[in-house]
């Protein structure tokens, strides 16, 4: 029998939640607009490389729990050396080069540019450590979640994942990434060593890709990974605080890292968000039982 979480409140009710929570989280991303953490995140992030799309599907063909992919040198000029061992992503480089040919048409030389591509590695930040921890790290914008599960959401969304024909396990995950989801072997996985709340939270995200992202060709997830991930992880942190959970501290900072800091962004997704949420908080909850009647005394 699935597991699933008692609740006072009415269908109704968590609906409304839902939607005071979804402004909540936009509201919250304006403000860390304006901090110096976000402006800290924003210089490291312009460092990175703006892939193709078949770049980016090699990418998460060879690792799906990547997130942020740079070269070798382009890490340690961010302060992040790549550990010893860890086996390169292997993607298409392309270099402009100019070479002198003669026009058919006229007979005279002229110099023409073409692009000459040959593979190249690149590594996950999950493949590299911090080379000077005093300076800290500017990618540090979602702190994970410590504390317990109190509501039992972590069993009850396993419950339903699997209850939906999908296998969940737990794993090491190297990095940032908590979990990731492979549509193809209809699979979950979730890093093994995170704490009951944080790994609650992630499963809720997980199922929010399950439910909204699942049946989409992998191309359109890849190309338009953004809007995914925040569209994720607001479903997670709005059904999460339905269920008593506060994720403010993980969720704020790892909407505002996909949306690119843009609420609007994170308003645009609003029906998608809202009707997930409303699906997953429906099949994770029961009515508590009712009191049983007391008869009065003869």
């Amino acid at each position: 029998m699935a597991r699933k979480i008692n609740s006072t409140k009415t269908a109704e009710e968590r609906r409304a939640e839902a939607e005071a929570l979804h402004n909540t989280i936009a509201e919250q991303v304006e403000a860390l607009r304006e901090s110096e953490t976000w402006a800290r995140f924003l210089d490291f992030s312009r460092a990175f490389h703006r892939y193709s799309l078949n770049n980016l599907l090699l990418i998460f063909a060879q690792r799906p729990e990547a997130e942020r992919v740079a070269g070798y040198r382009t890490w340690q000029k961010l302060n992040r050396q790549v550990r010893k061992g860890e086996r390169g992503i292997r993607i298409f480089g392309g270099r402009d080069v100019h070479e002198t040919v003669e026009n058919p048409a006229t007979g005279k030389e002229e110099e023409q540019r073409r692009t000459v591509f040959f593979p190249v590695s690149v590594f996950d930040m999950g493949q590299t450590d911090l080379i000077d921890e005093e300076a800290g790290d500017p990618a540090d914008i979602a702190r994970a979640l410590t504390g317990e599960d109190v509501a039992g959401i972590y069993d009850a969304v396993i419950d339903y994942l699997t209850g939906k024909g999908w296998t969940v396990e737990r794993e090491a995950i190297a990095g940032a990434a908590h979990g990731y989801t492979d549509p193809e072997a209809r699979r979950v996985a979730i890093d093994a060593d995170l704490s009951p709340a944080q790994a609650a939270k992630t499963a809720l995200h997980e199922a929010a890709h399950v439910i909204l992202h699942a049946e989409e060709d992998h191309a359109e997830y890849v190309e338009h990974r953004g809007v995914k991930e925040t569209e994720a992880e607001s479903v997670a942190y709005i059904v999460a605080g339905i269920l008593g959970l506060d994720t403010t501290a993980y969720s704020v900072g790892y909407v505002a890292g996909w949306s690119k800091c843009d609420a609007d962004t994170i308003k645009a997704t609003a029906a998608n968000v809202l009707r997930a949420a409303h699906a997953l908080a429906d099949a994770l909850t029961e009515p508590e039982p009712a009191a049983e009647a007391v008869e009065p005394a003869a």
